[in-house]
């Protein structure tokens, strides 16, 4: 059991690692960061930022001799870096997972040799082989790189047999994935916590919606039957304990418009979904992630009111100047949450909104009406 005063090893240092370091000093840790860029968001925040490759494995060394035990704030983290890690301070979740979890074909075989629901695939490599994959599984359907893609990144959407033309090599990637298009209801995800002990706890299930590939809004509890939230936090829960996680989870599905689950993406950490629970939960997903790594017991996911909603602030919002905090953050029950990112660019995540209310149309609302007085 690694105890308060102890000093926690993040590797990434975005906003998930800020509010991640935010939960952990609250507690008394003492919070490292690593990444190639410095004033980062998690480096502002914490008691040192190291700035250095990730290939450099004599500074991975020198850092995780310093800590007590290392987790991540993102998954596309090189495995050479976490294995030389691994050497000095307990890594969780572990480099195992990472290694699934960063690259789509192994984490969709993982996922299908072990029989739970997901998107049908084809491993291409070729031209030719996606030529044949999109005789399998029909058209629309979507490529994808196999690895380190995220926020719609590196994937194209064929609609019809013509768009696969010169498709693989516009990738410029040695393999990819072509998924079938599904014809869903909604977009869902779960959080699950696993600490040391093996102990679980989830939180309840989150309702997202994307514009241009990227989280636009979330509300929770998911405006889905409880039949269908059970079976979402079980097989959550059940990929959890089969990865042997000892961290955060978060499970991304699609509900399709049949009633039929389906396991879009795995991400080891906390999640975008699940910002609001930094407001609306009694422990918020980043404080879980710290009490799973250092073996202390899990907290309760429980929302401290019956609905919460969070909304992105993407970098478009600062195309015509500051935005207008003051007008946004006129009603009282909206709370601002912003990354310390100094260039706002289009697409980037700046921060959020979250608001609690009786029911998640009315926090949906309140976030949305809160962002368009921007």
């Amino acid at each position: 059991m690694i105890l308060p005063g102890s000093t926690i090893g993040v590797l990434g240092s975005g906003q998930l690692g800020r509010m991640f370091a935010i939960a952990a000093r609250r507690m008394g840790y003492r919070v490292h960061t690593f990444s190639p860029e410095t004033d980062t968001p998690t480096g502002q925040v914490s008691d040192l930022e190291i700035s250095a490759s990730y290939d450099d494995l004599t500074a991975i060394e020198k850092f995780a001799k310093a800590v007590n035990v290392i987790t991540f704030e993102f998954e596309n983290v090189p495995t050479k870096t976490v294995e030389a890690a691994e050497r000095f301070a307990p890594v969780r979740p572990s480099g195992h997972v990472l290694h699934i979890a960063q690259h789509r074909l192994r984490e969709k075989t993982f996922l299908k040799g072990r029989g739970f629901p997901i998107t049908p695939f084809q491993h291409v490599a070729s031209q030719h082989e996606l030529e044949c994959a999109i005789d399998t599984l029909g058209t629309p359907a979507v490529l994808k790189t196999a690895g380190f893609g995220y926020d719609g990144k590196g994937q194209q959407k064929l609609n019809i047999k013509a768009d696969a033309k010169d498709a693989f090599q516009a990738l410029n990637v040695p393999e990819a994935v072509l998924e079938a298009f599904v014809d869903f209801d909604c977009e869902l995800s779960v959080i699950t916590a696993r600490g040391l002990d093996q102990k679980m706890v989830s939180y309840p299930v989150f309702e997202n919606a994307h514009s241009h590939h990227i989280l636009d809004i979330t509300v929770c509890p998911a405006r889905i039957s409880s039949a269908k939230a059970k079976e979402a936090i079980r097989i959550a829960e059940g990929i959890m304990e089969t990865l042997d996680v000892v961290g955060v989870l978060c499970v991304e599905f699609f509900l399709t418009r049949k009633g039929k689950l389906l396991v879009n993406e795995l991400a080891p950490r906390p999640h975008n979904s699940g910002h609001l629970t930094f407001d609306a939960c009694v422990t918020s997903q980043f404080e879980q992630q710290l009490r799973a790594v250092c073996g202390l017991p899990l907290g309760s996911p429980t929302l401290l009111r019956p609905a919460a909603a969070m909304a992105n602030l993407l970098g478009d919002q600062w195309s015509h100047g500051t935005p207008q905090w003051t007008k946004a953050l006129s009603n009282p029950e909206v709370k601002l949450h912003l990354y310390g990112k100094s260039d706002a660019r289009p697409g980037r995540k700046m921060g959020h909104f979250t608001a609690m209310a009786k029911t998640p149309t009315e926090a949906h609302r309140l976030v949305a009406a809160a962002r368009a007085q921007l």
